[in-house]
């Protein structure tokens, strides 16, 4: 295994290593997605998938406890988590997601934890399932054993920014923010997946929705240098604080992969997003175009 690991890999490498069956690999298909898609992605799963790939569920391991979804779970929750898909601190995990929109949606979510809690070792196959799938890879319904190890998380609360730290910012300005929504859902005319929670953002955040940073046709990420360039063409600087936003903390992280492969290792995130923002913000801090 090469010694620096890339951020993305292709479907052609993924296969070659699967082929050439390289040691401390681990494919994991961490597919979810918003209730009107109507999808249950671990049946998905179980009825094709990468050969080898294991799958977490984004759903369930978050922390229950919390009155928003998604919430990130403590260190030794997600040990355990992901120390049952066999991963340790050596192993290169490899992580995708079905999305037959961009070809990402939920991957870099599970990208993302795992750089949170302190793993180097984690690539995103571009393009997804989709992709290797038009490629013309086998698929299997077989679930493969594993051998559960040890994983030990380290914590990195300097990551995250807290809803009192958004609330603050909207007055100090001290970061940019960076919304991963759509515009519908951003400027208040399109409804959010949750009938409880209300269109609309926050002051002084910039909306960009996670499609941008992607080629949709080829469903690839952009390349760093576009991906600058429409960082630049958003009024978003990235030599100065960031922090991403979204509805629920899924597609924020596709924004933070997307500068980090612009070269911006430092960008935080909302994990409550709009959803803890909406629940306790009061009504003048919800903004949108229709009121």
């Amino acid at each position: 295994m090469a010694s620096k690991i890339s951020t993305l890999v292709s479907t052609k490498w993924l296969f070659e290593q699967i082929s050439q069956g390289m040691k401390n690999l681990c494919v994991v298909d961490s597919s979810w997605y918003l209730r009107s898609a109507k999808r249950n992605p671990f049946e998905e799963y179980k009825q094709k998938h990468i050969p080898g790939a294991f799958f977490y569920d984004l759903a369930a391991n978050c922390d229950k406890t919390s009155a928003y979804p998604h919430t990130i779970q403590s260190p030794d929750a997600f040990s355990k988590s992901i120390g049952k898909l066999g991963v340790s601190s050596d192993t290169h995990v490899v992580v995708y997601d079905a999305s037959d929109k961009a070809g990402f949606f939920s991957a870099p979510r599970l990208w993302w934890l795992l750089k949170f809690f302190g793993h180097k070792q984690v690539s995103i196959l571009n393009g997804g399932f989709v992709k290797w799938v038009s490629d013309g890879y086998d698929v299997t319904d077989e679930i493969p054993e594993v051998n559960e190890a040890q994983f030990v998380a380290k914590f990195h609360p300097e990551k995250l920014k807290s809803f009192d730290d958004m609330m603050s910012n909207i007055k100090e300005q001290e970061y940019q923010v960076m919304d991963a929504r759509s515009k519908g859902r951003f400027d208040g005319t399109s409804p959010e997946p949750r009938a409880d929670i209300k269109p609309g953002h926050m002051a002084n955040s910039i909306n960009m929705p996670y499609s941008t940073i992607i080629d949709i046709e080829n469903k690839l990420f952009r390349s760093p240098d576009e991906i600058k360039k429409i960082f630049e063409e958003k009024g978003i600087d990235l030599s100065k604080p960031l922090t991403a936003t979204c509805g629920s903390g899924i597609s924020a992280c596709i924004l933070i992969l997307g500068a980090h492969l612009a070269g911006k290792d430092d960008t935080f995130l909302f994990d409550g997003s709009w959803v803890e923002f909406f629940l306790r913000a009061k009504p003048e801090d919800i903004h949108s175009i229709i009121h």
